[in-house]
């Protein structure tokens, strides 16, 4: 009797390959929506439904069952909120990261499991063997970076055929060969729920306009006013409005008193570190690297790989990581993962 696998179909290209795939190898497939996120945003239509109804009709094409999950209440409160309160205590969250490791392999795994489910599937470019998770053979699409936190319980219950493939466009052929009406859809760009909004959008969308605040070069000169310390990150230049000539970047800010920090000097020593400190640490399997030796970090999603120099569990909740090199902005909230050769270890957020 063959497996049955619900597979998650965003309405992209992507998963609905994985769900013709899996068909072809002899698979029970079911698809499921995931129905997240469907507010409206001044100026934009949440583009949820035209997703819903591309992914529906793929499961037709492919004379599969189609189901919706409706995870909007669980969505809002473990991504949307998590995220808007990291903003408001000055940090730049991955919210992506987080609908990963709480709704996509976690509740959407659950909720499949109990509804006769024996595997998920989804349409990620990453690889899974054995409950380990390995980067996508087409590097440039990897999105092991976004998947770090999924444990190896869940991995080994999750199919991910798209990480063997070497380019986007094999994906897109196999689509054409398959017939799907998503073979030329676009992929979605931006946060998942945010999509073409701008961040600074729709957090004053969501948290109201923010009172202005101070400015504070190098020299500790006051030299212009914010919109709100939370909409600024480390080493951002654009969006400051700042006149003079140089370009000025951030290099810190201070939330309790709404300042940001900036300087001309692109070698400021405030914007380089080769340093990390990582708090709610996550590995895969359960268990630290038992050596240093041969390990690379990425500090933020299409940042090259970093070899690591020490890794050391400084305290209970905390570790430190010596880098090769310094790296520029490494900011708080964003997350730094750890790689052995083409498997991923686990990693933490930075603070």
């Amino acid at each position: 009797m063959s497996k049955k696998v619900f597979v998650g179909m965003s309405g992209g290209v992507d998963s609905s390959v994985t769900a013709a795939l899996l068909k072809e190898q002899g698979y029970d497939v079911t698809g499921v929506y995931m129905k997240n996120w469907t507010k409206d945003l001044p100026g934009l239509v949440c583009p949820w439904k035209q997703d819903y109804q591309d992914a529906k009709r793929v499961a037709v094409q492919l004379n599969i069952p189609f189901k919706v999950y409706d995870f909007q209440k669980e969505y809002k409160q473990q991504v949307v909120d998590y995220m808007l309160n990291e903003y408001q205590k000055g940090r730049t969250p991955n919210p992506d990261i987080m609908c990963n490791q709480e709704i996509k392999f976690k509740l959407f795994l659950n909720t499949a499991v109990a509804d006769g489910a024996d595997l998920i599937a989804t349409g990620h470019y990453a690889r899974t063997h054995g409950g380990k998770l390995f980067v996508a053979k087409n590097k440039d699409k990897d999105q092991t970076y976004f998947l770090y936190r999924v444990d190896s319980v869940a991995l080994k219950k999750t199919l991910m055929p798209i990480g063997e493939f070497g380019s986007k466009s094999e994906v897109r052929v196999l689509a054409t060969k398959y017939h799907l009406v998503t073979a030329d859809k676009k992929d979605s760009q931006g946060i998942c729920f945010v999509g073409k909004v701008g961040i600074k959008d729709f957090l004053t969308f969501e948290l109201g306009q923010q009172p202005k605040g101070e400015i504070i070069d190098q020299n500790g000169f006051v030299i212009g006013e914010h919109d709100g310390a939370i909409f600024y990150t480390l080493g951002q230049r654009h969006g400051l409005d700042i006149g003079g000539g140089l370009p000025y970047y951030v290099t810190g800010k201070n939330i309790k008193r709404n300042e940001i920090f900036v300087t001309t000097d692109l070698q400021d020593e405030a914007l380089w570190k080769h340093e990390v400190n990582l708090a709610d640490i996550h590995w895969i399997s359960g268990v630290a690297p038992k050596t240093n030796k041969d390990l690379r970090i990425r500090l933020r999603y299409r940042l090259p790989l970093i070899e690591i120099e020490d890794l050391t569990h400084a305290s209970k909740d905390n570790w430190r990581v010596l880098l090769t090199e310094d790296v520029r902005a490494i900011t708080p909230g964003q997350s730094a993962v750890i790689y052995d050769g083409d498997q991923v270890l686990g990693g933490g957020v930075v603070i």
